[in-house]
């Protein structure tokens, strides 16, 4: 009997682990709460009913011209410097895009307020400072740039004056 218990208590285990390894460090899409009231019209850039929203006061910097990676990091998380790097080079890569490092045990309101329950965790904010993709882990890099595809791609059309080919954003560490 005993041999079935620890059998069984196995299988679970590597099932758990195959499971949190799968999720680890993939973005997915931060959704609003559901809601009873039919969807409202809104401009371009004010948030949906529900969806979390970032100031440059919230993060301590100023928000990336065409979009935000908000890392939350804590001072000895091995996977939070390669983040770090992945982030970094993304930023430099893809213009109007800035990278700000939070550390999350000098800023536990913010952890709380946005239910940050591990180290490294990924935020992608749009222009406006929505909160569009969520990855707790460390993030691939391709996961990071497709990411910011849906972000970016969803930007209106800006007039040639004011298109910069040049990327001007860098990172902040916080």
């Amino acid at each position: 009997m005993g041999v079935i218990v620890l059998a069984v208590t196995l299988a679970v285990g590597v099932v758990i682990g195959l499971f949190l390894r799968h999720r680890d460090g993939r973005m997915r899409t931060v959704s609003a709460p559901a809601s009873d009231q039919a969807p409202q019209e809104r401009s371009p850039g004010e948030p949906s009913a529900g969806a979390t929203v970032l100031t440059s006061e919230d993060i301590g910097a100023e928000l990336g011209e065409r979009a935000t990676l908000v890392q939350f990091s804590t001072a000895f998380c091995q996977p939070c410097r390669a983040t770090r790097v992945v982030l970094g080079e993304v930023a430099r890569i893809v213009p109007g895009v800035r990278h700000v490092e939070i550390d999350a045990e000098s800023r536990l309101d913010l952890v709380r307020r946005l239910g940050i329950m591990r180290t490294p965790t990924v935020l992608v904010l749009d222009r406006s400072g929505n909160v569009v993709k969520r990855a707790s882990g460390r993030p691939r890099k391709v996961d990071v740039i497709a990411a910011l595809g849906a972000v970016v791609d969803d930007d209106a059309p800006r007039p040639a004056a004011e298109t910069s080919h040049e990327p001007s954003q860098h990172s902040d560490k916080v």
